[in-house]
């Protein structure tokens, strides 16, 4: 029997990285992915195979940002699908700047995306949850960045913080209601957005090389071992898990 036989997940930057990798993980475990994203290209993608991994997802697109978008959405998936058993909180956006140099614009959308956008799926999530027979579970995407200081991320990790606080806030209010709420806070993960960031280095590969000696464990994360833990959270296994911040950052923030 697949762990999530007969879930209904809600998957929000589904369309790459790792957002993609959990739609992907979540699906093969039995979970039906509704595989949220601007990109709709890349969710489209997603969700076509997630068929060829003997799942099943339909792709919506969806601007977290948006309250009437995210309430809109996760509607349509709670009257098409009878429920939502799990609500993953994955779309981020990252700008690098120290508090001289960020501009307001750049706060807002990091702030709109990371920490609204979480707070809006939380919010139509457990509006949903509540009025289920099996309640279910959130599992917000945070960051290491959002417990301890990294340097040029200003905006970023006020946004990821953000996410930490809420997660035990609403795990605080609803735990007498079945509800669980979980986050994951990944340290350095080898995905799109870092490949971004090497590929506009000087020398790529020194700089990756950097990048993974950060870690004690002596690389990068993979989307797919983000993915495991969010499975695990999303299971009966974690059933008296609420209100945690489940740091995966191979060794980072303990050095």
């Amino acid at each position: 029997m697949k762990a999530l036989a007969g879930k209904v997940a809600v998957v929000t930057g589904a369309a790459s990285g790792i957002g993609e990798a959990i739609a992907r993980r979540l699906g093969r475990e039995g979970a039906f992915v509704a595989v949220c994203d601007l990109d709709e290209t890349g969710g489209e993608r997603v969700a076509r195979e997630l068929a060829l991994d003997g799942g099943r997802g339909q792709f919506f697109r969806l601007d977290v940002s948006r309250e009437e978008q995210v309430s809109q959405v996760l509607q349509t998936i709670a009257e098409r699908y009878q429920k939502i058993d799990i609500m993953v909180n994955n779309a981020g956006v990252g700008k690098a700047g120290t508090v001289l140099e960020q501009t307001e614009a750049e706060w807002d959308a990091m702030m709109s995306v990371n920490a609204k956008g979480a707070f809006f799926g939380c919010k139509y999530a457990v509006k949903q949850m509540l009025t289920q027979e099996e309640r279910g579970c959130i599992v917000n995407i945070a960051s290491v960045a959002g417990m301890d200081g990294v340097l040029n991320r200003a905006g970023y990790c006020a946004s990821k913080a953000a996410i930490v606080g809420l997660t035990k806030s609403v795990a605080s209010d609803f735990a007498e209601h079945g509800i669980r709420v979980n986050a994951i806070s990944p340290g350095t993960v080898d995905s799109p957005w870092i490949q971004k960031i090497l590929a506009g280095q000087a020398d790529p590969e020194g700089a990756r090389r950097q990048m993974e000696l950060r870690q004690p464990i002596g690389r990068m994360g993979t989307p797919e071992e983000i993915a495991h833990l969010v499975c695990f959270l999303a299971s009966s296994e974690a059933s008296f898990i609420t209100g945690s911040n489940f740091v995966a950052d191979g060794g980072l923030t303990a050095r």
